[in-house]
């Protein structure tokens, strides 16, 4: 469930165009502090909405936050598919995300992967459902219900606004094992990617 005040043509007039940015990595200031809510609903704010879709395609991703392109503002862009195949695309201001509790609650554990850390995944229990709720670039209200992936995403994309990245949800032994990935591909990832793409390997 989607519901947007403008409607999803108006997001999908932001989805195209736009330029392409660096991917802010895990140990920049920026992806550990808490964001500042969005305040300014101008063109400015729908040019970086623009920009973060044209990165987060580039990326091969299917949220990014601001603070992964090196802004301190509470928004994401998301395009991802719910538990049924559904793809939903957005941008939300200053989200609030919220999961069910007591019976209503379930948890999926499954290997999640965030683009500042590239190339490393590790198993994450989360909720399995996720409502998130905010304004949309115009600063009309947005409301989304997330299953599957969708909720995943939702939540890891509020928590980088919260300056959480997911490894700080992992034990150490599963931190440990997702740096271990992460590095043993790094040098396939130039320090500006995705503005220089990933590098190929064989298998590619």
């Amino acid at each position: 469930m989607q519901t947007h005040g403008r409607g999803t043509m108006a997001i999908e007039e932001l989805m195209t165009g736009g330029t392409v940015l660096r991917v802010t990595r895990w140990g920049e200031a920026v992806m550990h502090a808490e964001t500042k809510p969005v305040t300014e609903f101008d063109d400015d704010l729908r040019s970086l909405v623009a920009d973060m879709f044209a990165t987060m395609r580039a990326a091969q991703g299917v949220g990014l936050a601001a603070t992964q392109v090196g802004r301190d503002l509470s928004l994401f862009v998301y395009q991802c598919p719910d538990d049924d195949d559904v793809v939903h695309h957005g941008a939300i201001c200053n989200p609030v995300v919220t999961t069910p509790t007591g019976k209503e609650r379930s948890l999926d554990s499954t290997d999640e992967g965030c683009l500042s850390y590239p190339g490393g995944y590790q198993a994450l229990a989360r909720p399995d459902v996720a409502t998130c709720t905010g304004v949309d670039p115009w600063g009309e209200p947005v409301t989304v219900r997330g299953t599957g992936l969708l909720a995943r995403c939702l939540q890891h994309e509020t928590d980088h606004l919260n300056g959480i990245v997911f490894g700080d949800r992992l034990s150490s032994r599963a931190f440990r094992k997702l740096t271990e990935q992460k590095d043993a591909v790094a040098h396939l990832y130039p320090d500006d990617w995705p503005v220089t793409p990933k590098k190929k390997t064989a298998d590619d």
